[in-house]
């Protein structure tokens, strides 16, 4: 197990995250790993609208009837 020391937090950061972890029920440092484990569990999407469906799709009850779009070309700046 590898362990992780946060040099100059900040006190209300600490305070915030100790606040957190009493709701919980649980440790500063349980609930540290919990938030850093969930941060870095899933890589980002590459698309923005891959995001938009993971938080809003069908499956979280939202339906959203969108027209269709053809694709464009990217713009060309000069160099």
């Amino acid at each position: 197990m590898a362990v992780v020391s946060i040099a100059r937090l900040d006190e209300e950061t600490y305070t915030r995250l100790s606040a957190r972890a009493a709701r919980h029920g649980i440790t500063v440092e349980e609930e540290a790993r919990i938030i850093l484990k969930t941060a870095v569990a899933d890589a980002a999407p590459s698309r923005l609208g891959d995001l938009a469906l993971g938080l809003f799709g069908a499956e979280h009850g939202i339906d959203l009837d969108l027209p269709r779009r053809e694709p464009h070309q990217p713009m060309s700046f000069p160099e």
